[in-house]
């Protein structure tokens, strides 16, 4: 049989879980369809997922329909939770994009989108909600084209010619073949499915089981099955813990095979190999090349993690934006500190730390239905009865131009010198490291070192303190010794390299402080636009030209995070609940109010021992410390560039 693993996306209420139920239930799956609503979803089965009525953990399925085995990966749809259906991206060999008839493309719908491009997921696509009062096919099918893709197209029970014709106007060469023969070959749509070319769009209502099979008799003609090496490789996807407190690593195997008992990674070996359905799973002892299984007896795994010859995923491209202080209220802080740290290995965005100094434990998450989610968590399985402080924002820094930074580090007997070219990267690319440096000006090893270095602690801007972003750091030049060069000398050099450079831009006025923005949509009655127009621009927000329908009004824009957070319950107040409001994180951008954020951090980079802008030089005998403006006059070799341009 053909295998394929499919992982279900969509904004939350499209009626992601509704078609898989309706999926598991119409191949003989389950017997019962179980809804949402009525808190008895197969999928959905924690505790907490079935009080919110929202799908909170990815959850894993398994169906047969024809020649076709599907795994089915459930995600979450709710916009705060973005990370865990992240993670699942990575190996998955198609999505299925659930979108509502009736809402149309909502604001999480173009992020899921927007990541299912960044990791090549080929999509099919299913409308859903078609039984509901002014679903129109046509109107959601244009939609498709004009914001995702032209390569959107209906598929039915019978292909027409007209159809063909959409298909073959994807691509240039099969435009041309079609005109010659006036026929499109299935295994030419096959490939342009999966090359991210055509979108397989089907219409129906999942609740009401209408073109869920046509949907699955899409699934397994136009789904193709990859070809796999011999020798084994799995990425790691998911990280929980069962009602016994076993630690789960959640695995697709992505090439050879894994067999039970086998070493995994550091000597560990995979106890056990759980294929799971639903909650329940079965013990197997091997799992093939496309397989997915959860497997025990693995401490130091974590998702994204490559293992055999696969390679580790990309970092994730959905980042926390907000910072809360724990409240341990009459708990023990170390007890709440420990049972963070178990969620944090699960999730590891929640970039949980401690503060030794303050005693004060803090979290980094998307947004307050998360919040809310982590407090229950904390009480359900830890028993724990916890609070958070007032959140903050999660602050970045970047560049606007490029420097040449230098680290020195020479105590007695020890000895390296770093220089690192600074450059301002495109918003979103995070940090690039390279090597522009000749082998024989600097040998491999001490580059390899700079280099492990750089990605070895996250980076820290001089503004605010806050991580540096959107830059890429270049090794240009540097110096060892024969004598006394250790790998910890590098270490030293490499990172005091960064600061300085920084400290030198900073002077230039070159580090800009960067702040999360909100993408919003906000539907409000006509009377009430004005309102809201008003509200955006004391946000420092803009928005585009208003969309006016029947009565009510649509205003689409963007506006600062900081600015922006609990407007939901002001437009809650002031239309009385019949207005709709929603964001999604649209990136970072300029702060807008850099300069009064910048005075209340009140940060010193150069009283920050732990990321030291100042070198280390040694005279008569001993090392002594040179503040960081003086070092470039004192480096032991010339600048590759304009002193510091």
């Amino acid at each position: 049989m053909k295998r394929i693993v499919a992982g279900i996306v969509a904004h939350v209420d499209a009626g992601k879980t509704t078609l898989s139920e309706a999926m598991l239930y119409q191949t003989g799956e389950l017997r019962k369809l179980g809804r949402v609503d009525n808190g008895d979803a197969f999928l959905d089965s924690d505790k907490l997922e079935k009080q919110r009525g929202i799908t909170i953990f990815s959850h894993q399925a398994s169906l047969k329909y024809n020649d076709l085995e599907l795994t089915l990966l459930d995600t979450p749809g709710h916009v705060d939770f973005a990370s865990q259906t992240e993670q699942v991206l990575s190996v998955l060999d198609y999505a299925i994009l659930v979108v509502s008839a009736t809402d149309g493309i909502q604001g999480y719908t173009r992020t899921l989108w927007r990541l299912l491009e960044h990791y090549n997921v080929p999509t099919f696509i299913f409308v859903n909600k078609m039984d509901a009062t002014g679903a129109d096919q046509g109107r959601v099918l244009q939609q498709l084209q004009d914001t995702f893709s032209a390569g959107c197209i209906a598929f039915n029970e019978t292909m027409s010619e007209e159809s063909y014709e959409e298909i073959a106007m994807q691509d240039d060469d099969v435009l041309e073949t079609f005109l010659d023969s006036s026929q499109v070959f299935d295994d030419v749509i096959k490939k342009m499915i999966k090359q991210r070319k055509v979108f397989p769009c089907y219409f129906g209502s999942a609740l009401k089981l209408e073109g869920v099979e046509n949907f699955l008799g899409g699934m397994e003609q136009w789904s193709s099955e990859d070809n796999y090496q011999a020798d084994f490789g799995a990425q790691v996807f998911k990280i929980s813990h069962d009602e016994n407190d076993e630690r789960l690593t959640w695995v697709r195997v992505t090439s050879g095979v894994l067999p039970t008992k086998s070493v995994v990674v550091d000597d560990q070996k995979a106890n056990q190999l759980r294929v799971y359905n639903g909650n329940k799973f079965t013990l197997v002892q091997e799992v093939d090349a496309g397989g997915v299984c959860a497997i025990t007896g693995l401490t130091q795994t974590y998702p994204g993690q490559g293992l055999g010859n696969a390679q580790n995923a990309q970092l994730p491209e959905i980042q926390p934006v907000l910072n809360y202080a724990l409240d341990p209220k009459d708990n023990d802080i170390h007890n709440c500190l420990t049972a963070l740290r178990q969620l944090e290995d699960e999730d590891p965005q929640l970039h949980v730390s401690w503060s030794s100094h303050l005693q004060e434990a803090r979290v980094q998450i998307m947004g307050e239905v998360q919040l809310e989610i982590l407090q229950q968590l904390m009480l359900d399985r830890f028993n724990l009865d916890i609070g958070f402080g007032e959140g903050s924002i999660l602050y970045k820094e970047t560049i606007t131009k490029p420097v040449e930074g230098v680290g020195h580090f020479e105590p007695l007997r020890h000895y390296a010198e770093v220089h690192l070219l600074l450059e301002p990267e495109a918003p979103g690319t995070g940090l690039v490291f390279d090597s522009q440096c000749s082998l024989e000006i600097l040998g491999k090893n001490w580059q390899h070192q700079v280099l492990t270095n750089l990605g070895a602690k996250e980076q820290l801007g001089v503004l605010t303190g806050s991580p540096l972003t959107d830059v890429k750091i270049s090794l240009v030049s540097g110096k060892s010794s024969n004598v006394h060069s250790v790998g910890g000398d590098f270490r030293e050099a490499t990172w005091r390299a960064v600061r300085q450079g920084l400290m030198e831009l900073k002077e230039r006025s070159a580090c800009q402080l960067l702040e999360p923005w909100y993408r919003f949509r906000l539907e409000v009655e006509q009377d009430q636009v004005g309102r809201a127009m008003s509200d955006i621009q004391r946000m420092n927000g803009s928005f585009d030209t208003p969309d006016g329908g029947t009565g009510t009004t649509v205003l689409t824009g963007t506006a600062p995070v900081s600015e922006m957070r609990g407007y939901a319950q002001e437009v809650n107040a002031y239309t009385h609940g019949q207005g709709l409001f929603e964001a999604v994180v649209d990136g970072y951008r300029p702060c807008h109010n850099a300069q009064e954020i910048i005075d209340g951090f009140d940060y010193d980079p150069v009283s920050d021992l732990d990321n030291t802008p100042g070198s280390v030089f040694c005279a008569h005998g001993a090392g002594y410390p040179v503040h960081w403006d003086e070092v470039p006059q004192m480096a032991h070799i010339p600048y590759t560039y304009p002193l510091g341009s």
